[in-house]
């Protein structure tokens, strides 16, 4: 039995254009790449800061993220500066000067320091101050006077971030 020309042209169609089903890696490719490098660049972004067990810092709805730089780490107890024991808060309270020796020489030390520094790179040089909350101001007070001394001329306090307050009648976004 021969096929009619309608028949004949419609099996010749869907022989030329039976598609074999295949999977193009390219585009999935291409998105998998734009996803790691926006992964890459963004986690970059935040910075961490080490807390020690026995610090409680207090709370800020600050937005602004830490940058790299040394750290100052006031306990209830001890001065740390990049994790090395500098003093006790027994002897800077005790203390009758109002600048810490033993953390301006620790803060002055080539390794901290790393070259010599214009007036210019003083006013940029950085340090965090990780303090406990119950901290008595009076050391903290010296410790900043301290870091000012020591030629550092943009003191942070790290805080750790809490939720702005939502006003009556907004979404939570989320």
């Amino acid at each position: 039995m021969s096929m009619s020309n309608r028949a004949r042209r419609m099996a010749l169609h869907h022989l030329r254009h039976r598609a074999d089903a295949q999977l193009n890696l390219i585009p999935l490719i291409d998105i998998l790449s734009v996803m790691v490098a926006f992964l890459l660049v963004y986690s970059t972004e935040v910075e961490v800061i080490q807390n020690a067990k026995g610090i409680e810092i207090p709370q800020s709805i600050a937005e602004t993220a830490p940058k790299q730089s040394v750290v100052v780490m006031i306990t209830k107890t001890d001065l740390f500066v990049q994790g090395e024991f500098i003093a006790t808060v027994d002897q800077i309270r005790t203390a009758t000067a109002s600048l810490v020796e033993p953390l301006r020489a620790a803060l002055k030390r080539p390794m901290l320091v790393g070259k010599e520094v214009s007036e210019r790179d003083i006013a940029q040089r950085e340090i965090t101050i990780l303090a406990d909350k119950a901290l008595p101001y009076e050391v903290l007070k010296r410790v900043m006077a301290t870091c000012t001394d020591a030629d550092y001329g943009r003191i942070s306090l790290a805080v750790i971030q809490k939720e702005k307050p939502v006003a009556a009648g907004q979404l939570k976004p989320g």
